[in-house]
């Protein structure tokens, strides 16, 4: 029998959106990983309203794809909150302010392509394991958890992506641990998120009388010397690790990837975490926690990984792509093949 293989796409691009409650970064990709145009924008720079934002950028990048001679094929996004994939409605995201909204459907309606709806936590974590291929077997029961204006989690159990009965497995950051503790956007006190959460960080550094510019990593770098900011890191770090036990003891995984902006931290976040989990699993061994390889665009190329699904890819997919959307993306920062 002779194997004929699908035909190359050399002219195609998908293009991905990464949907956040500080932003909404895009981007056109081809089948190589290649970024033909991206852009990042205020998630509510337009009309003061998130989905305007989506829809200025997918208008955008098309545009620009277009001019360089590539036809869009289909989108991909990733979004916070409860997301249903198989129909593409986000139930609930308190950050973007959507309830019930039919995202696919409103999409494919206005841009007539199709479109695949997905999880943030899900799709940062598609890219995370592509990002591993010498470690597929460990990466068959991971945790994948991004820590942004939000917190969330992505399950791999035997190599599946666990979606849950209503697709709302992996609200990580809304863990209570601890009843009596900080509300919650959800309205829930002691959260994960609550502590963790970049925006969280600075919203308690700032209550506490902070001084330091508004931004977790000023934070973070600042942990020797203002004691506030000393307490607020604590806090973090001890929140996310009494989740992360909780996770390791119900789920067992071989590794714990943290990914997003508060990653960069480094050493500033892991060291203190990979201790404070392992005392609180003394009865075990604590599962390596490490930084994310796909870095803070895990869930943007997880979304292109999600568009371009079905469609045979270059080998070095994700890392092609990570390598591209470095630098600055304040802007469509290029409308021509890299």
């Amino acid at each position: 029998m002779i194997d004929v293989s699908p035909a190359i796409d050399t002219n195609g691009a998908v293009i991905a959106i990464d949907i956040g409650g500080t932003t909404i970064k895009g981007a056109a990709v081809n089948r190589a990983g290649r970024v033909i145009a991206r852009q990042t924008t205020s998630s509510f720079a337009v009309d003061d309203d998130v989905l305007s934002g989506v829809v200025s950028v997918i208008h955008n990048l098309r545009t620009a794809a277009t001019s360089s001679g590539f036809q869009v094929r289909r989108i991909g996004l990733a979004s916070p909150g409860l997301v249903d994939a198989e129909s593409g409605t986000v139930h609930y995201a308190p950050n973007l302010r959507w309830k019930s909204l039919r995202l696919k459907d409103l999409l494919e309606d206005g841009f007539n392509l199709p479109v695949r709806v997905e999880h943030d936590a899900r799709t940062g974590a598609m890219a995370e394991r592509s990002a591993h291929p010498s470690q597929s077997r460990r990466f068959d029961d991971f945790v994948f958890i991004p820590l942004g204006t939000g917190v969330s989690a992505a399950i791999v159990t035997a190599g599946v992506l666990v979606a849950g009965a209503t697709g709302a497995s992996g609200e990580f950051g809304h863990v209570s641990v601890d009843p009596r503790g900080e509300l919650c956007v959800c309205g829930r006190n002691g959260c994960v998120e609550a502590y963790a959460s970049a925006s969280s960080i600075v919203a308690r550094y700032r209550r506490l009388g902070g001084v330091l510019p508004p931004s977790a990593p000023a934070i973070a770098g600042a942990i020797t010397s203002d004691p506030i900011a000393a307490r607020v890191w604590d806090d973090a770090v001890d929140a996310l690790a009494r989740g992360i036990s909780s996770l390791t003891a119900v789920l067992d995984p071989a590794v714990i990837v943290i990914g997003v902006g508060l990653s960069d931290a480094g050493p500033i976040l892991l060291e203190p975490l990979r201790v404070r989990v392992s005392e609180n699993l003394s009865w075990r061994t604590a599962p390596d926690i490490i930084q994310s390889k796909a870095g803070p665009r895990a869930g943007l190329v997880g979304a292109a990984l999600l568009a371009w699904t079905g469609t045979p890819l270059e080998s070095n997919f994700v890392e092609a792509a990570c390598v591209s959307l470095r630098g600055d993306d304040a802007a469509v920062a290029s409308t021509s093949p890299r």
